[in-house]
């Protein structure tokens, strides 16, 4: 099981990293629409943006 990114949702990197790749998202709010991560409290939103970045260099 990888790192959980965000604790409200519940959502993993791998779970987030799978959305991106899979579904070609490219912005914070695709993310949370294809996965519900960084809906809660919204603390993970650098984390995605980062993994974002991360993986769409």
């Amino acid at each position: 099981m990888s790192e959980t990114i965000c604790h409200c949702m519940d959502v993993d990197r791998d779970t987030i990293v799978e959305a991106i790749k899979s579904q070609s998202l490219s912005t914070v709010e695709d993310v949370q629409e294809a996965t519900s991560a960084g809906t809660g409290c919204g603390g993970c939103i650098p984390e995605i943006e980062a993994i974002l970045d991360e993986i769409n260099g």
